[in-house]
Order: C-alpha cells, then structure tokens, then sequence
C-alpha cells in the first residue's frame, strides 16, 4: 500500500502545468529539469538556457520561485536579437525529504508582457550519504587533470551494491571502488578525474550512480569545476574615449600567464591604432600600451588579438573602443 500511494504521488507531482505556449516559453531550450534521486546536502545546479529569437530585445523583468530552498538569478536580464543567457536554479536539498517540486517564474516585460514558469524537482533521499557532498574541483590550470574523491555509503541494507557510474560529460572519467560493508551499510570511494583537454570556464555536470537498491535505481552526485585559462586580459574591452581628430590616446592594457611568456605579435593593429609592449621578454605579466591616433572621424570597434610562445591556449583577444571627434 505504502508503494502505490508514492507511486501515485509520483505521477501527480511529475504532470507539469498544461498551458498553451506563448512567445517568451519558444526563448527555452527547455521548460523542467528533474534532478532524480539526490542524497541530502548537496546544492543541486541547472542552468535553463534562453535565446533571443526574435527580432527586438527581450528583457526579464523578475524572477520569483514557489519554495525557499530554491534561489533563481539570470546574469543578463536584457538579451539582445541572437544573443544567449540562462536562468540560472540552485536547489538546496537539505531543505526537504522526500519529493520536491518547486515553480520557477520568470517575467518578462519587454517586447511585452509575458510569464514563463519554468519547473525543477528532486528526490531527497535518506538512505545514502556523501562526504563531502559533491564532487568539487575548485580553480584549476587548463591542461591539467586533477582527480576528485568523495565517499558515498548505502544505507539500511548491507547487500545494496554500486553495479555502474557515469558522467553526463565526457571531460570526467568517473570510477569506483568499495571501501568497506557493515551490518546494514556498504561504503565506497567514488573518484572522477578530469580530462586535460576540458574547457576553460565554470561549468557544472552530474555523476549518475547506479545500485541495486530497488527503491533508488540512480543517485545524481553534482560536480562543479572551474577551469583557468592560461592567458587573461585586463580589461577585456579598452575605452579610449573620445579622441579629437589628429589627436593621440594611450591606455594600458595588462595580459597575465601561469608561466612566463613572450608577446609574439599582436594582430589587428595598422598605421593608425599600435600596441607596444613594455617589456619584450618572457615573465608572467606583460603591460600593453595601446596607442590610438585620430584619423578618421566616427565610432572605433577593433578587436585585437594578442599571440604569445605559450603552448596550448597560445592567445587571447580584447576589444577597443574609442569616438573620434571631428
């Protein structure tokens, strides 16, 4: 009896609100993420993916969720025709037990007015425990790969076993192996190592248990990591301001390595826009001049891209602006 009414709150609490779809839910990659069966203590992450696909800009307004162990942000709340962002959900399963299903509003005022409702749902669960509760790499170097562990134990029956693991990304290898098997509970070390040609960036995945437990087929682990990029600009977009006609404009622009390095050539320079680099031989830091003579009346956009001996990730590119005054 016990079985059939969670089966039928199950299906109750999956159905997601039937309504017609407007323009605002055609901006979705998708409209739900079910997070499955999740130990209690780990933060569970979800980016909802949003695209300007139409022809004027599009802005959210608010962001509101239905439960408070649920957070919702959105980086840009102005989107541009063709650009991207995302609807970024934090679920804290030390909040609840059991199934959860928590509302995300999303309200948009511009072309018009418009409400997307946007859904997650988990499974918190009880009988297994994580220490520590995710797989988190913190800052790394691109090009390395680090490996991670945590211990996860099954709790209330010794004869529950881990029969597989797995990773939504391919830039994780996760593995296991069991530590020990008590009077009613198994341990197991759980490793995921990080593939060096993985991304620069934040990024968050999941790690997919599998055992043998029939009420728990899969149990998600999230995993968070951010990869440094070996090479950073700063700032990343240099205003020159406004510049009379025949005048000159300096501004420094600072590139960073995680070794020493040498400016080889910068690309996207002329006669009327240069680059000069203070100190030509290889160290970590390089100050750049960036030198800008007046020449032609209008709005300056230049991307210029800054090629160095490093090995890899051997570039990076900044943007130039500047308003030349007649």
């Amino acid at each position: 009896m016990l079985r059939f009414s969670a089966l039928v709150l199950t299906v109750v609490c999956t159905a997601a609100p039937v309504s017609a779809a407007s323009w605002a839910d055609g901006l979705f990659h998708e409209l739900s993420k079910d997070f499955g069966s999740v130990p209690r203590g780990p933060t569970l992450h979800h980016a909802f993916t949003v695209k300007n696909n139409l022809t004027e800009p599009v802005r959210i307004s608010s962001l509101r969720v239905s439960c408070g162990c649920t957070t919702a942000t959105s980086a840009k709340s102005v989107l541009q025709p063709g650009e991207e962002g995302s609807v970024d959900i934090q679920m804290d399963t030390t909040r609840f037990t059991g199934l959860k299903s928590v509302t995300i509003y999303v309200q948009f005022d511009s072309p018009r007015s418009e409400e997307v409702r946007l859904w997650v749902r988990a499974i918190g669960r009880d009988d297994v425990s994580l220490n520590p509760t995710s797989f988190a790499f913190g800052q790394i170097r691109r090009g390395s790969s680090p490996s991670v562990a945590l211990n996860l134990t099954l709790l209330g029956n010794n004869q529950y076993r881990i029969t597989e693991i797995s990773c939504e990304s391919n830039y994780i290898q996760p593995s296991f192996k069991e530590v020990s098997r008590g009077a009613l509970d198994a341990s197991y070390q759980l490793t995921a190592t990080l593939r060096a040609d993985a991304p620069v960036g934040r990024w968050y995945t999941d790690v997919w248990v599998k055992t043998t437990n029939p009420t728990m087929e899969r149990v998600r682990i999230p995993l968070t990591v951010e990869i440094e990029s070996p090479l950073t600009v700063s700032p990343g977009v240099l205003n020159l301001g406004e510049v009379a006609l025949g005048g000159v404009q300096e501004r420094k622009v600072i590139v960073r390595g995680v070794k020493p390095f040498k400016v080889t050539r910068v690309e996207g320079v002329d006669e009327l826009l240069s680059v000069k680099d203070s100190a030509p031989g290889s160290q970590e830091v390089h100050v750049l001049t960036v030198k800008l003579k007046g020449g032609k009346a209008g709005d300056l956009q230049r991307v210029l891209r800054v090629i160095t001996d490093l090995e890899g990730d051997s570039e990076i590119e900044f943007r130039a602006t500047a308003n030349i005054q007649p």
